[in-house]
């Protein structure tokens, strides 16, 4: 009995680092979601969408809050999966805590996000356009409320299920998910292209000819540009003319057409 009580202990940190586990995965996981799908995918808001001040309107600093955003949502899911790999023989046993735990953190992200980000820091809301209020309760029930009531029904089962297939479904959806939102759109010839501070026009200009560019959009401070390149492999050629970035990532893309329609 007492061997049976000492090995119930020693389970016990093994099990709350597998709960751990799951929660920062779960939570990373509504980032990604939410930066997938709202920032890139949609392009309902960023991050800083509705901060005011000048300097916020620049399509650096959005860029600049959206990737730092994806940033920090890398960190947790690397957090999470560290914690999981660590608690890798309880999660052989331990599926239906450690998706009631994803399913607590997911649902606790987007909790977060509608209260301090949308309610009390008003930095965003799910739609801007049409009914934000409407959006952000929509948005906190379905993906916040009712995923920690998940959590609830999925404790209600009896014993543990084993296998580790929990494990293995969140470890894909994290290194398929965090990648995602890196990738640049498909069927698109767009390119954000930065140039260095002191790029004169003409070697701007000369740049654009030399890759055959289409003007699409341009900053006021002439330092970053859209332009449609059908050619890809000649996008290279911009460094040789000033540029320090050439990107074609959703993340940037979105962030264009944002703050086009603002201006």
């Amino acid at each position: 009995m007492n061997a049976v009580r000492q090995s119930d202990a020693s389970a016990i940190p093994a099990l709350r680092t597998l709960a751990w586990a799951g929660f920062l995965l779960g939570f990373g996981m509504g980032g990604f979601f939410d930066g997938i799908l709202l920032h890139q995918v949609l392009q309902w808001h960023h991050l800083l969408s509705l901060v005011p001040g000048e300097p916020f309107r620049d399509i650096k600093v959005q860029i600049l809050a959206d990737g730092l955003f994806h940033v920090l949502m890398y960190l947790i899911a690397a957090i999470g999966l560290w914690k999981l790999w660590k608690a890798r023989r309880a999660a052989a046993t331990g599926d239906r805590l450690l998706l009631a735990s994803a399913a607590f953190g997911f649902g606790v992200w987007n909790i977060v996000d509608a209260v301090l980000f949308h309610w009390v820091l008003r930095i965003h809301h799910i739609r801007l356009d049409v009914n934000p209020l409407l959006w952000d309760l929509l948005w906190f029930v379905v993906f916040g409320l009712a995923f920690v009531a998940l959590v609830r029904w999925l404790n209600r089962g009896e014993g543990p299920v084993g296998g580790g297939k929990s494990a293995a479904a969140l470890v894909l959806a994290v290194l398929v998910g965090g990648p995602v939102a890196a990738l640049p759109p498909r069927d698109t010839d767009t390119v954000m292209v930065f140039f260095k501070p002191g790029t004169t026009p003409n070697q701007v200009f000369a740049g654009i000819e030399a890759v055959d560019g289409r003007i699409l959009w341009a900053a006021p401070t002439g330092d970053v540009w859209a332009l449609d390149v059908r050619d890809k492999a000649k996008t290279a050629l911009l460094y040789r003319h000033g540029a320090f970035l050439v990107s074609n990532s959703a993340l940037a893309l979105g962030c264009v057409k944002w703050t086009s329609a603002k201006l």
